[in-house]
């Protein structure tokens, strides 16, 4: 993960009355390292070793380390943000893990807007999700977003 991933907080939200139903959400690529997955699963406290040691992994007949759900989710709200903008909330994450996610793999993010409506202040927005790499689908689900008016 390079800093040129990360998204420009000075840019603009999405105008929530330009989304509509069948746009796609922009694709998210993240190179998933040792580092990553490790970083991610101490960062959220979870210490299982199946997070960050390779040998116990192998044992537990995993490929490699693998994501936890809560990096898994952290990640999948990352994408969100990134493509609606730093005004908008996420208010909802609902995924089936998959495949693992592993070290020397691309998580791919892809995701499409399936319904949009309004309330007095602001912009309610359903998304298809998935997370998918070279094994398959590491997570599929839906999302709500929120953008002001």
């Amino acid at each position: 993960m390079t800093i040129e991933n990360f998204a420009d907080m000075n840019r603009q939200s999405l105008d929530g009355k330009n989304i509509r139903v069948g746009d796609a959400v922009a694709p998210m690529n993240i190179d998933l390292t040792h580092t990553i997955v490790a970083s991610t699963a101490i960062a959220s406290m979870d210490f299982m070793p199946v997070h960050h040691d390779k040998d116990y992994a192998l044992a537990q007949f995993a490929p490699d380390i693998f994501l936890n759900i809560l990096s898994s989710n952290g990640f999948v709200s990352r994408f969100l943000t990134d493509w609606a903008g730093p005004e908008a909330w996420v208010k909802k994450i609902a995924v089936k893990l998959g495949v693992p996610a592993v070290p020397h793999q691309t998580l791919r993010f892809t995701g499409e807007v399936v319904d949009k409506r309004e309330s007095d202040d602001e912009w309610i927005i359903d998304v298809t999700v998935k997370a998918s790499n070279d094994s398959g689908d590491h997570a599929t689900g839906t999302a709500t977003i929120t953008l002001p008016k």
